[in-house]
């Protein structure tokens, strides 16, 4: 099993929608980073955890957990001329783009912020991706001992 953290914008999706989908699963669409879009095709399997980050927020932070309930497939959103998240240039029989579902598992009490994980970036936190100047990936991976001491926040 692998950990990552996932961003959403809380104004567009974030983890109040989830809790209120069908089963409190939807699909991760949207993304349209080749590297984040290989890491969804190719890495991600049922039964991944990761953290549900608000970004571009008033106080971004972890706001829970989600487990991935289907692999990687085809992000139909891309096909759809009507949709945001449209591109001409992914078709079912060649699709560019890939997304998951999700499941919220837990909810956390609090969000833990930005803030509060930079504040152990010298240490606990290091080398955390999202911690990391310029970082702009809406999904990174989360090693073992990142993601422990991030609950223990929790």
């Amino acid at each position: 099993m692998k950990h990552w953290l996932m961003k959403s914008e809380p104004s567009v999706f974030g983890i109040d929608d989830l809790a209120k989908a069908p089963r409190r699963t939807s699909g991760w669409d949207g993304v349209r980073n080749y590297q984040v879009r290989n890491m969804l095709r190719d890495e991600f399997a049922v039964g991944d955890l990761a953290f549900f980050y608000h970004s571009s927020c008033e106080v971004p932070g972890i706001a829970g957990i989600v487990e991935v309930t289907k692999q990687g497939y085809p992000d139909h959103t891309a096909f759809d001329r009507k949709h945001p998240h449209h591109d001409p240039e992914s078709t079912p029989d060649n699709p560019r783009w890939y997304m998951v579902d999700v499941r919220l598992k837990q909810r956390f009490s609090r969000v833990i912020t930005l803030d509060e994980l930079r504040v152990h970036a010298a240490g606990k936190l290091r080398d955390l991706l999202i911690l990391r100047r310029g970082n702009r990936l809406s999904i990174t991976p989360v090693d073992g001992a990142h993601w422990k001491f991030i609950n223990s926040l929790a």
